[in-house]
């Protein structure tokens, strides 16, 4: 279990994290910090020149939750983790990466009023640079509120010890109150097969969703499950993630694209379907779980560009093409395979 401490400088998260780690039988201390630290020691300079934040680094994002699992396989039970975490492609991201590794989120957020923290920062033993450093932080914090009090538990700090805090969070861990619903199988050895469906709108742009345990958006779809049959996943999946209900004979095979698995992701087999039109009512009336989803959007090709991985953009440009022609493609890793076979 991960007890996902964030809260900009000044909310106390360290000083909490250390008594709450007293207070929770069998858990210990993981600071990503030093992960940027190792990184900063390790990565050549013109590299770091590129970012102005360790964790604006992919190998950050990656090697965070990767340690946390190696960390909880040495030494079972709880992990305590105070860090700063304001952009919510980046929570996507890591917490998207624990949860597939079976490991369950508590997230929780140490607030104070802005004149509060500023007071903390500026009462705070350090150096000027440092001190400034951290009062910087302070609008990216304000900016990041509406997303981090939606997704997080939120603790008032005002007037609370460190102690204090901690006691409260151990009671909202045992309680369960700042638990992330996010729920993926952990990753297994084998590849899988996927199917996602493409819907569209009258202008022809193509509607995806934004998952809320991955930083990109994806098309509707997911894993087919054991004995069951990639169109009726499709139509499974079309259902629980947008209430919309499709018919398995009105579904068309547009592609077939096998991913390598990559930084410890499955790969495997990507069916992708023409869904069809949906109605201005249809799309009026689409349910997304909140668990799951965030959002849904209509886009064009062009636009899909800047929401989806290169890889998922590839196979839904092969998948439109296929779309006009009379043959589904093939795909190896997003790109057309030659099989001999009509290309449309």
């Amino acid at each position: 279990m991960i007890v996902w401490v964030n809260g900009t400088f000044g909310a106390g998260k360290t000083s909490a994290c250390r008594e709450l780690v007293e207070l929770l039988p069998g858990s210990s201390l993981f600071d990503p910090a030093e992960v940027g630290a190792a990184l900063r020691q390790l990565l050549p300079e013109r590299r770091l020149a590129e970012v102005t934040d360790f964790q604006d680094l992919p190998s950050w994002r990656r090697l965070v939750p990767e340690t946390a699992a190696a960390l909880l396989s040495e030494v079972p039970g709880t992990l305590v983790v105070p860090m700063t975490l304001l952009r919510e492609e980046y929570r996507d991201e890591i917490f998207g990466a624990l949860a597939a590794r079976g490991l369950t989120v508590h997230h929780f957020v140490l607030h104070a009023e802005e004149t509060i923290l500023r007071e903390r920062i500026t009462a705070d033993r350090q150096g000027p640079a440092a001190r400034r450093r951290r009062l910087d932080q302070l609008p990216a914090y304000r900016d990041a509120q509406p997303w981090l009090h939606r997704d997080a538990h939120v603790l008032d700090t005002a007037g609370l010890t460190p102690r204090q805090v901690a006691q409260t969070l151990a009671q909202l861990v045992k309680d369960g109150a700042a638990r992330c619903p996010i729920v993926r199988s952990a990753p297994g050895g084998g590849d899988t097969v996927a199917a996602a469906v493409l819907l569209f709108d009258e202008q022809d742009r193509v509607l995806l969703v934004d998952p809320v345990y991955k930083p990109s958006w994806e098309f509707p779809g997911g894993v087919v499950e054991a004995g069951e049959a990639p169109t009726d996943a499709a139509v499974r999946e079309v259902a629980e993630e947008l209430g919309l209900n499709l018919e398995p004979a009105a579904l068309r095979l547009l592609a077939v694209d096998w991913e390598p698995a990559v930084d410890g992701r499955r790969g495997g087999l990507r069916l992708v379907y023409d869904g069809g039109r949906v109605t201005p009512g249809q799309r009026a009336a689409l349910r997304l779980p909140p668990d799951e989803l965030r959002a849904w959007r209509a886009v064009t090709p062009a636009e899909a560009a800047d929401l989806l991985p290169p890889n998922r953009h590839r196979r839904l440009t092969a998948a439109l093409a296929a779309r006009t022609g009379h043959a589904p493609r093939y795909l190896e890793a997003g790109t057309p395979a030659a099989l001999g076979l009509p290309t449309g």
